[in-house]
């Protein structure tokens, strides 16, 4: 065995003296190296330092062996095979990785740092469809930052074209790679190419200047999204410090970015339509885009490496409501996330929570409330998972006040459109029953203001923007879904409990005021609600009631419990219906 280092050593030799023979050599000696050197990759183990010691011997003869070499033929020969088969040697250990950045450069004096770039991105694209160990990842990484100074034309097409595959490897390896250590050299890499970007763009001027500027925030936006999302808030703050540093440079500020001005400017210069291959390699930078200015939020240090004064964008937000709604639309693609830390929500909820409303004066009232309808509900609906999802009671009783906020900063007349529109799309009674009581709750502080009014102004009862029919088609889609038949039980007590309560407060209101804005004393809506509603809603829970109370066990017992306050409530609901249609007789 002790021959055998030797022996493998004069295998390679003879291979490459075969390759550099002045005939035109045989293209099965490109082949026999490739295999020859792969065979290696798939015994070199990093902690092993036999097989560590046989690849930096090997990359070492390599290296010797093109160092010697001025043909440019043998280059042409080797340019499409040899560094694809020698990157997975370079991440066995740092210096096997030295060597293998030299041969790299080798190839880019002789051949170009255009052709090489092209040659790069194929090995880095064929690497990952190919799978299993990612030890290629950060030699490849590497050298695309050692050859984007080296180019010398067409600069934005051509990092353009290797950044949307660096972007896509990165997503795809990150998903699956579970070594952090391996992660932060990844990342640690990915950085470093934001480096070698920004030297570039050093060396430019003009329209091309501006291209690489765009592509560069995009880049580092994306990556702030990617290290957020794979790393504890601990570990990614020093790359998020790094990535932060660049914005200056590339024009984004932390109002462009949290209101998503500056990721639209970007991205127009660099995406051409929505058809364009790169669309998908960026489709994390609004989420990065938030989620930088969260960090500033969370680290003064993070606001400082970023230059930015952080407390007067939040007065910025706070007195103009049309940069607020859209910094709502934003801040939508941290809450909704899956992969983001519960930590970086949380402060993403304190941010709300800090930029409600202020000063605002008539004329900043933000008139086009359709445009930003969508990113208010998304939002809302996010804000709706932390409630439901966190373990923590604090991050819950906060992201329900700025639930509360975001809807008290929606114009009164758009407010129940909102509400009603969450209560059709949530999956969750308890949920439901929560938005229920809220447009109550909004009920009645309008009904209070509007008595008020009327006390002081001795006017006519304002007609009300909450108080409409649709609260009664709100009732009816949970006491009688749209799919027919009376609601399932019990995995919708929470809301059918809420929506009678609504119901008997909207019939008591409006029998106490003597109005009917609702229609809900009408004598047609009574018979609906009594017949339709009401009646196969209590032979439904006489019935279950019944049941659990001849089964004397844990859990009938806890059935019964739960059902008291509905069936309280139903027979209330009945009650008021039955006298009022004896009034209307």
């Amino acid at each position: 065995m002790a021959d055998q280092p030797d022996q493998s050593s004069a295998v390679l030799q003879q291979i490459l003296t075969s390759l550099s023979q002045p005939a035109d050599p045989p293209q099965s000696s490109v082949s026999e190296l490739v295999d020859f050197l792969n065979s290696t990759s798939a015994q070199s183990v990093p902690d092993n330092e036999d097989s560590e010691a046989t690849a930096f011997r090997t990359l070492t003869q390599v290296h010797q062996f093109i160092s010697s070499q001025s043909d440019q033929a043998i280059f042409d020969q080797l340019l499409f095979e040899l560094p694809k088969a020698v990157s997975e040697l370079g991440g066995v250990s740092e210096r096997c990785l030295e060597v293998f950045e030299s041969i790299i450069d080798r190839f880019v004096s002789m051949c170009g740092a255009r052709d090489i770039l092209s040659v790069l991105g194929e090995a880095l694209a064929y690497l990952t469809m190919k799978g299993g160990d990612y030890g290629y990842v950060v030699p490849l990484f590497s050298v695309f930052s050692k050859v984007f100074p080296c180019l010398k034309r067409r600069h934005f097409e051509q990092v353009k074209e290797a950044t949307g595959i660096i972007l896509k490897v990165l997503k795809t390896v990150s998903l699956e790679l579970e070594d952090e250590a391996e992660l932060q050299k990844m990342f640690d890499r990915a950085v470093g190419i934001a480096n070698s970007i920004h030297a570039v763009c050093l060396k430019l001027e003009g329209g091309v200047y501006e291209k690489l500027c765009a592509l560069l925030g995009l880049y580092v936006l994306e990556i702030m999204a990617l290290v957020s999302m794979n790393f504890e808030v601990l570990s990614s703050q020093p790359f998020v410090l790094q990535l932060s540093s660049f914005f200056p440079f590339c024009g984004l500020s932390y109002l462009g970015l949290i209101t998503g001005s500056n990721v639209d400017k970007i991205s127009r210069i660099v995406i051409r339509d929505d058809e364009d291959l790169h669309v998908d390699c960026f489709s994390d930078v609004k989420c990065g885009a938030s989620v930088s200015v969260i960090w500033g939020h969370a680290s003064n240090e993070v606001a400082t490496a970023a230059d930015e004064d952080l407390t007067a964008v939040k007065v910025e937000l706070q007195n103009n409501q049309t940069k607020r709604w859209q910094a709502f639309g934003m801040l939508k693609h941290i809450l909704a996330s899956v992969n983001l830390p519960w930590e970086l929500k949380k402060h993403a909820i304190d941010f709300l929570l800090s930029i409600r409303g202020g000063n605002i004066s008539p004329c900043d009232k933000h008139s086009d409330f359709s445009s930003d309808m969508a990113g208010l509900f998304a939002l809302l609906q996010a804000v709706q998972m932390v409630i439901m999802y966190t373990s923590d009671t604090e991050l819950r009783k906060n992201a329900f006040n700025a639930f509360k906020s975001i809807l008290a900063d929606i114009p009164t007349s758009h407010r129940f459109d909102i509400l009603k529109a969450l209560i059709t799309k949530s999956d969750s009674s308890s949920m439901s029953a929560i938005l229920l009581d809220i447009v109550k709750g909004e009920m009645h502080k309008e009904r209070m203001g509007n008595d008020e009014a009327l006390q002081e102004e001795n006017n006519t009862y304002p007609r009300s923007s909450l108080w409409t029919a649709s609260v009664l088609e709100l009732v009816e889609s949970i006491l009688r879904p749209p799919k027919g038949g009376p609601p399932s039980f019990p995995e919708h007590t929470d809301s059918v409990l809420a929506a009678l309560n609504l119901y008997r407060y909207v019939l008591i209101a409006e029998s106490r005021g003597k109005t009917n804005y609702t229609g809900v004393v009408s004598r047609s809506n009574l018979q609906k609600a009594y017949n339709e509603w009401l009646l196969p809603l209590r032979t439904l829970v006489t019935g279950i009631v019944a049941k659990n109370k001849n089964e004397n066990n844990e859990l009938a017992g806890d059935t019964l419990c739960t059902f008291n306050p509905v069936e309280l409530v139903l027979y209330r609901c009945i009650e008021l219906v039955e006298e009022k249609l004896k009034e209307s007789t």
